[in-house]
């Protein structure tokens, strides 16, 4: 990723004519499909991304396809160059040169990442084993299950990356992947009509007998393409993710307060919550409300936004806790982390209690709102030592990743991942479900070490999937 300047000599070449105009046609179809899809002008998505960003990705992506184009005329900046020229620049230089003249972009997912050393990239598009790269600099940003876009060449006895790489988030990928095996399978009608889109002297049968290679290659701006969509999109959204309940409600944390009526004892309001199944006493003076169902069964049956992420909390025995209810002096507290659990809650509590409590009062409060007030009023921290508070984080996600592979899971067709391995389509699925799971569990931990060495091993062997671990 640090070999651009071996490009410095061939940069300069292409601010000649012809490659000056050609280079210009190129960048264009790496920058104007995001133009027609988003309303912006070129230099307003210069703008979103922060140059620096931009030269760094979409710049550099549209150079190095540059140098794999041959035009109407059959020529290539690299030969071009090189013959005019190449006897200024090293063998190795020449060499890498070249290796990017034959070049092709594809998706890759990364494992075994040696720091300052090497990593391992598979093919998602193309197949096959995964391919050793020697690299220094990436090893120290690419985490475990990492997706990029790039062009892995060969360099004499080195397999290495180009200056190009574009971090996929996994959503986007996956989205991607399905586009370009589409391609493949696309009708007449529909080839004559990427025909037209694609504006160069292709002609039918030449699109319908491309290879897979050759279908990367012909499609190398597309890569850009969905990158800048998601970086756009990702660069437009508010820091604060989607956060929703098990029920796919949006979470708002929910005071309700119920004024105990004159004459009512708190033993008879004990007494009436004791008497509900759905209320599980906690303490003297507080209740868990919960779902006595499978949490299969919680779901409502609402689309949640594809990224958004699930908050719940669960008993020891699998039942999912919708709230908590506390007797608190002469007010009995209702309190909920959705709008619409705080209506259920309100009216299973009235129908319990009827004349025993008077009108509710409610009091919401948003994310947001509940992290500033923390922020405010932060508690001061334990003093752990980085060992200790390791080993407490460890066990909570052992605890709670254990309690996972019992439990349905969207991304598993509300399948548990045990019932999911079952089968071969099963344990692809889950397979990808926990490599994403270690992926964002490592992105998460760039900032706090003891999430970052958290290890998922014994995960992939229960679940007698390490064939897939790579």
């Amino acid at each position: 990723m640090a070999r651009r300047h071996l490009l410095d000599g061939l940069m300069k070449w292409a601010t000649r004519e012809p490659w000056r105009d050609r280079f210009e046609a190129v960048l264009e179809d790496h920058v104007l499909p995001t133009c027609d899809e988003t309303g912006l002008e070129a230099d307003e998505i210069v703008s979103t991304l922060g140059e620096d960003l931009f030269m760094s990705t979409v710049w550099v992506c549209a150079f190095e396809d540059l140098l794999t184009r041959e035009f109407v005329d059959g020529s290539n900046i690299v030969d071009d160059y090189l013959k005019r020229r190449g006897w200024k620049e090293t063998a190795s230089v020449r060499a890498y040169i070249s290796a990017l003249r034959n070049s092709v972009v594809s998706l890759y997912e990364v494992s075994d990442v040696v720091l300052d050393k090497s990593f391992r990239a598979r093919d998602l598009v193309r197949g096959g084993e995964p391919i050793l790269i020697s690299e220094r600099s990436a090893t120290r940003t690419l985490k475990q299950w990492d997706r990029f876009a790039g062009r892995i060449v060969q360099v004499g006895q080195q397999t290495q990356i180009s200056g190009a790489v574009l971090s996929y988030e996994y959503e986007t990928s996956e989205d991607l992947i399905e586009g370009l095996r589409s391609l493949g399978k696309l009708t007449r009608k529909e080839k004559r009509e990427l025909t037209k889109t694609i504006g160069e002297d292709f002609d039918v049968a030449v699109i319908t007998n491309l290879s897979e290679t050759e279908r990367l290659r012909a499609a190398s701006s597309t890569f850009t393409t969905c990158w800048l969509l998601d970086a756009i999109d990702r660069a437009e959204q508010p820091e604060m993710p989607d956060l929703r309940n098990a029920d796919g409600d949006e979470l708002l944390q929910c005071t309700v307060s119920y004024p105990l009526a004159d004459g009512t004892a708190d033993d008879d309001v004990r007494a009436a919550l004791d008497s509900c199944a759905d209320l599980r006493p906690a303490t003297a003076t507080q209740w868990n409300w919960i779902r006595r169902e499978k949490r299969a069964a919680a779901s409502t049956g609402r689309a949640r936004p594809s990224k958004s992420l699930t908050i719940e909390t669960t008993r020891d025995d699998g039942a999912l806790v919708l709230g908590s209810v506390k007797l608190d002096g002469r007010a009995l507290v209702l309190s909920v982390n959705s709008l619409e659990r705080s209506e259920r809650g309100s009216e299973l509590l009235s129908t319990i209690l009827g004349e025993r409590v008077g009108r509710p009062s409610i009091v919401t409060e948003t994310v947001e709102q509940i992290l500033a007030s923390r922020d405010a009023d932060a508690p001061q921290q334990i003093d752990l030592s980085e060992q200790g508070r390791s080993a407490i984080i460890h066990e909570t996600m052992d605890r709670h990743y254990r309690d996972t592979l019992d439990q349905p899971v969207p991304a598993l067709g509300n399948k548990s991942p045990r019932a999911a391995v079952k089968t071969a389509s099963g344990r692809a699925k889950v397979a990808d479900w926990l490599k994403m799971m270690e992926n964002r569990t490592a992105r998460a931990g760039e900032s706090d070490s003891a999430m970052a060495s958290y290890r998922f091993d014994w995960m992939w062997t229960e679940l007698g999937i390490n064939d897939l671990r790579r």
